[in-house]
């Protein structure tokens, strides 16, 4: 994607990057608390659904979370908007171009 982000998107990206972080965190926890609490399943069969959400989340967080840059910035962007992982006013604190271009990528991902 060869668009450049506004400063002021910048910035309202960077703050709320941790706090979809953190969502994300939350999500991954709920799960595997349900995971855990599942006692229709033995103690090591947890154990491997346990582990196999870990290494297929951490994958997860890395693809949405790691390196944060403005060359890739809308795209991140387009991801968490994607994942749920923004609420809607803080989505719309993006002005209008950022929101018409991730909604141009997502459509272009469908």
């Amino acid at each position: 994607m060869a668009r450049e982000i506004r400063e002021s998107d910048w910035k309202i990206l960077r703050q709320l990057h941790k706090i979809a972080l953190d969502r994300f965190c939350e999500r991954v926890f709920s799960e595997i608390e349900g995971i855990a609490a599942d006692q229709s399943k033995s103690p090591h069969e947890r154990y491997v659904s346990l582990y196999k959400t870990v290494q297929s989340r951490d994958k997860e967080i890395s693809n949405l979370f790691d390196n944060l840059k403005r060359s890739t910035a809308l795209l991140q962007i387009a991801a968490l908007h994607a994942h749920g992982l923004l609420e809607n006013e803080e989505y719309m604190r993006f002005s209008e171009e950022t929101r018409t271009v991730v909604t141009e990528f997502l459509d272009d991902n469908d």
